[in-house]
């Protein structure tokens, strides 16, 4: 009888979830031998479909961090009856008692305050998110990591063994949208962050060390890139306090202004303290835009020589590192030139390979 592995992509559509959306994408050309269950939001389920129409597409609406995710998913999932379930991110249901391959993506919210949350409400989360790991690193067959850094990570704060923990690296494809221009920056020369705006971000310090960058190129912009939300028009305030101009909200752009951003933009600067693998950076090497970047956590793992690093909580550091790659044409394009070759390195095809190899192993267990 043909075996029947689930994948959770209930975060199908996130930015954390380009992960799951890209494994299902590749598993599916892989063609693998036994049944594979996608469960999904709602609004992903025809995306997976038009990525994944030989996998079985089942909804499943419930919210991370819920009772309903404890008991209904927990339900869904027991009613499916796989032999084996793989969670692409580490909230999935306690009682869950069948075999498990969990991907841990990172331990920031273990370590890091949301402030757009009410604190004692995160606080009580961030309890149970780190007991949760703890669990879920024992009681997973296999445990995947994107970095070396994140796997010995994992091993320190869960006391589990690095045998237990495969690294899969993520990759980044080149956005095959037509890029549209954002006319805000059309005939702008900027630079550029994309992501959300939580602490380990780290923008308030990048918003500084912009202004530094300012007082030699006054016409530079700076392009942050993300849906408006709290923490955005919190970073707003506090730009409006500073007195500092020049800096562009986009808002959420299209995969096409996406593209159009990552080939007109003159550096994208990386300012973050903590990362699992940091993707937004791979696919501006993609790209082939010369990137500047913190030298925390994985960042030097992932894009080795092809970044200019700075010490995240030095805004002078990270203000004179973007003027270096601003004012040395020569710089830029051997930057541009490593770039591409480091992004090349890493494939979705070999992360889909990995996992599957990953899921023969649990369904021998």
């Amino acid at each position: 009888m043909m075996k029947r592995a689930i994948v959770d992509a209930r975060e199908s559509g996130t930015s954390t979830g380009r992960y799951v959306d890209k494994l299902i994408e590749y598993l599916h050309k892989l063609e693998p031998e036994y049944e594979i269950i996608v469960l999904t939001k709602t609004p992903r389920v025809e995306y997976i479909k038009s990525v994944a129409s030989g996998f079985r597409i089942v909804e499943s609406n419930f919210k991370e961090f819920t009772l309903a995710e404890q008991l209904g998913l927990l339900r869904q999932i027991n009613d499916l009856k796989p032999d084996l379930v793989h969670f692409s991110m580490t909230q999935q249901p306690i009682l869950y008692r069948g075999p498990v391959v969990t991907t841990i993506h990172d331990l920031t919210t273990a370590r890091f305050r949301n402030p757009a949350k009410n604190w004692l409400v995160f606080a009580l989360k961030q309890r149970v998110y780190k007991w949760l790991v703890k669990r879920v690193a024992r009681k997973s067959i296999q445990l995947i990591t994107p970095s070396n850094w994140v796997k010995y990570d994992v091993v320190q704060f869960a006391n589990v063994q690095p045998s237990k923990i495969t690294v899969t690296y993520e990759a980044a494809d080149e956005i095959p949208d037509n890029p549209e221009p954002v006319a805000e920056l059309q005939s702008q020369k900027f630079v550029m962050y994309i992501g959300r705006p939580q602490p380990h971000k780290n923008l308030r310090r990048l918003v500084r060390a912009f202004s530094e960058v300012q007082l030699i190129h006054p016409k530079l912009k700076l392009a942050l890139v993300g849906k408006n939300d709290a923490n955005f028009e919190s970073l707003k305030k506090y730009i409006h306090r500073q007195d500092i101009s020049g800096i562009i909200f986009t808002d959420f752009v299209s995969e096409g202004q996406l593209r159009w951003l990552y080939e007109h933009a003159q550096i994208y600067v990386f300012p973050s303290l903590s990362e699992g693998f940091g993707l937004p950076g791979l696919e501006a090497l993609a790209h082939g835009l010369p990137l500047v970047s913190s030298r925390a956590t994985c960042l030097p793992e992932i894009y080795k020589d092809a970044a200019i690093y700075f010490d995240p909580t030095n805004t002078q550091d990270m203000a004179e590192k973007i003027r270096m790659v601003l004012e040395d044409k020569k710089l830029a394009t051997d930057l541009r030139t490593k770039g591409l070759k480091v992004a090349s390195k890493y494939s979705w095809l070999h992360t889909a390979q990995q996992t599957l190899e990953i899921y023969e192993q649990a369904l021998e267990h």
